[in-house]
């Protein structure tokens, strides 16, 4: 799409020099992230070896939860040796699974919580913990971020903070957002550029929620159209009346305005209760 084509040179230059002026004003020299092995937090990485200049500078940890998310670890472990710089592989199934054995209030193995019904139970089940693994990890990177006197870099694109697909106070918790200001269609754009590897570029976007689990497929629609229908609605302001002429449904208009109402808490500060 036209409106969403950009100059990937430019773009990786704002980028970089944007890390890099943030981390030199905090008075630190490196920064650490949550190495997935998607493409997002990849990208991030290449951005901040760039950034930083010396690639020991760049602090990557690799935080798997459960088997089925060994083929991203690979994947983060190359992207590691590529680029050079630091890792340390944290595994989380301790934290999370010692959490919900023993102190999940309202155990989720409880199904009259939700009246019975199994679906219901286990779409909750699925919630939980992945917003609990996300949690975990950003409380990790914060303690090594502290240890290393580094800031924590964000991996989260411009759709995701818009349509709030991400965990409050979770990946959405951190001190940079690099790629804030790009859709993620648009982020494969400049991942192409940047000479990421193919497999992770082909790769179904995924949070690694569950397995199977795939962005497009929890929220339903593709990146290809949320983008476009993100990009008249906000950046062009078209009215819903507008994006129907340009071929698009009714359903994923009002899907699309839906997931921005319900998830506007997460793009706010706290309210602070103003006395006088």
């Amino acid at each position: 799409m036209k409106g969403l084509a950009i100059n990937c040179g430019r773009v990786k230059r704002a980028l970089v020099e944007f890390i890099r002026n943030k981390i030199e004003k905090s008075g630190f020299r490196r920064a650490v992230l949550g190495l997935s092995g998607g493409l997002d937090s990849t990208v991030v990485a290449y951005l901040a070896v760039a950034a930083l200049e010396d690639p020991h500078n760049v602090y990557a940890l690799i935080m798997p939860y459960r088997a089925y998310q060994s083929d991203s670890v690979r994947q983060a472990h190359l992207i590691v040796k590529q680029l050079g710089i630091n890792s340390q592989t944290i595994r989380i199934d301790p934290m999370i699974e010692e959490y919900f054995r023993k102190f999940s209030y309202g155990r989720i193995t409880n199904p009259s919580i939700l009246g019975g019904e199994s679906s219901r139970t286990k779409a909750l089940e699925y919630v939980r913990r992945g917003n609990k693994t996300a949690r975990e990890r950003m409380s990790i990177l914060y303690d090594w971020a502290l240890a290393l006197k580094a800031l924590v870099l964000g991996t989260s694109n411009k759709t995701e903070l818009i349509m709030g697909y991400f965990t409050k106070y979770g990946d959405g918790g951190v001190d940079l957002e690099p790629l804030g200001d790009l859709y993620k269609t648009q982020v494969r754009q400049l991942a192409k550029y940047l000479g990421v590897p193919g497999a992770i570029l082909k790769k179904p976007p995924s949070a690694g929620l569950w397995p199977g689990q795939t962005d497009e497929g929890e929220m339903g629609i593709s990146y290809e159209e949320l983008d476009a229908i993100l990009y008249y609605m906000f950046d062009k302001n078209y009215s819903t009346k507008r994006l129907l002429t340009l071929g698009f449904s009714i359903e994923n208009i009002e899907k699309v305005k839906n997931f921005v109402k319900n998830s506007e808490h997460k793009r706010r500060l706290p309210p602070v209760a103003n006395i006088r």
